[in-house]
């Protein structure tokens, strides 16, 4: 499946890079992500999802969620260690780095003062072209290691910022029912997330296209999350006969996912497309790995059939030893 950003943690270093995916395309109109849901919570006083369900030849599930405050936009310290983690002897280049220009600096001052002595000095003129070639030298040396400090200070930040989005893509909280909420992160070696993100009629055709798959996907791990940019989240329609009822089970359990305090979705959403240059109005989807981190976006209809064919299975004699094989990182 082609990848995102260049998405999200998610090449290494970059931001995630949307896509048109030529098989789904969508044009709507000017919704905005930033819409909230409303709603009462039973357990948290000013936030909920609630789900309603009518009993009948076909059941409806509406969905919606409240908003709180987003979290600062700082690089926290665990994203700071991680990164150290994953490059441990980056500080070490950057300290010698910084002391190579440091050296050269000074060695580039001593040689223009000697310059400028012999210069006014005519006894001195044999000299000129000795300290020349040291000044050509010490200033062609600061001038290259600044140029690896600053790939390697550029480097660092891209890092921080993409682990910085995978802590606040894991810190996200998702309704599984009306009783139970969790963080991403709690579905960490345990689910594949895939994230759809538009408004109210490209969720419900997303869910439509997802049906003939839906053992497959559910045999990979993978639960759907549902965001309706324009918060209006669409009723997903069940069929309760009695020879659907097998498929209706697991329909639900692919769907059984909401997000809520929606401010904080939004803003996570709305920061990855600015990144890879995406429309705010743009419908999209991302693909997480089994570990929590984005291993492929794009603009329009998620590509259920390509998952299917990618992903390995989630349980039996592959799992474990496949789980490296969800594809790399954004």
């Amino acid at each position: 499946m082609a990848s995102f950003m260049g998405l999200f943690p998610y090449n290494m270093a970059g931001p995630l890079n949307f896509y048109h995916h030529n098989s789904y395309k969508y044009q709507i109109g000017n919704h905005r992500n930033g819409a909230l849901f409303s709603c009462i919570d039973h357990n948290l006083t000013q936030h909920m999802l609630s789900c309603k369900r009518q009993s009948c030849s076909t059941s409806t599930i509406t969905c919606s969620a409240a908003n709180k405050p987003s979290p600062s936009n700082e690089v926290s310290s665990t994203a700071k260690i991680r990164s150290e983690v994953l490059s441990p002897f980056r500080s070490v280049r950057m300290f010698f780095y910084l002391a190579f220009i440091a050296s050269g600096a000074l060695g580039g001052l001593i040689a223009t003062t000697r310059l400028i002595a012999a210069l006014a000095n005519p006894s001195r003129a044999a000299e000129v072209p000795e300290i020349l070639k040291g000044l050509g030298i010490d200033i062609g040396a600061a001038a290259i290691f600044a140029f690896l400090y600053y790939r390697e200070n550029k480097a660092k930040n891209v890092q921080l910022a993409r682990l910085s989005r995978e802590e606040n893509l894991s810190n996200l909280k998702l309704r599984v029912d009306e009783k139970k909420i969790i963080s991403v992160s709690s579905l960490r070696g345990v689910a594949r997330l895939v994230i759809c993100a538009g408004p109210a009629p490209f969720i419900l055709e997303s869910y439509k296209l997802s049906e003939p798959f839906t053992q497959s996907l559910l045999d990979r791990g993978v639960l759907v999350v549902p965001f309706a940019s324009n918060g209006n989240l669409p009723s997903f329609e069940f069929d309760e006969g009695e020879e659907m009822k097998e498929l209706t089970t697991k329909r639900k359990r692919l769907w059984q996912l909401a997000p809520i305090y929606v401010s904080e979705w939004s803003n996570w959403l709305d920061e990855q497309k600015k990144l890879a240059g995406v429309s705010p109005e743009s419908p999209v989807y991302l693909s997480l790995r089994m570990d929590g981190r984005v291993r492929g976006s794009g603009v329009g209809y998620p590509p259920w059939n390509a998952f299917v064919a990618q992903l390995p299975p989630a349980k039996g004699m592959w799992s474990g030893l496949l789980d490296g094989m969800d594809g790399r990182v954004l």
